[in-house]
C-alpha cells in the first residue's frame, strides 16, 4: 500500500484528462508505441511525450525501447495500488487501525 506522499503523486500523475486517456488507450491496445498514441489522440507528439514521462516516473506506466521507439504499458500492479490504496480511504477509522 503507498504510503500518504506516494499515494499522492499518483494522483497527481492522473490528474490531467490526457494522461487518463493515455492510460485508458494502453490498457485497451496492452502496449503501444508512442507515435500511435499521437495518432489516436488530439495532440501533438511533444505534448504527448511529456504526458508519458509524468506518467513513467510515476510508475503507472513502463517503456521499453524498440529500435528507434519506446512501446509503452500500463504496470497493472501499480495501478491496482491506487486502487486499493482510494479503498483503504473509505474504510472507517477504526477499520484503517485493524489493518
Amino acid at each position: 500500500m503507498p504510503d500518504t506522499h506516494e499515494l499522492a503523486g499518483l494522483c497527481k500523475a492522473l490528474g490531467h484528462p490526457a494522461r487518463i486517456k493515455i492510460l485508458k488507450h494502453l490498457l485497451d491496445e496492452d502496449r503501444c508505441i508512442c507515435g500511435r498514441i499521437v495518432e489516436v489522440l488530439p495532440l501533438a507528439q511533444s505534448t504527448v511525450s511529456q504526458h508519458l514521462k509524468i506518467l513513467k516516473e510515476s510508475g503507472l506506466i513502463l517503456g521499453e525501447v524498440e529500435g528507434p521507439r519506446t512501446c509503452y504499458c500500463v504496470d497493472k500492479n501499480r495501478l491496482a495500488l491506487i486502487g486499493a490504496a482510494v479503498a483503504a480511504l473509505l474504510q472507517p477509522e477504526n477499520d484503517r487501525r485493524k489493518s
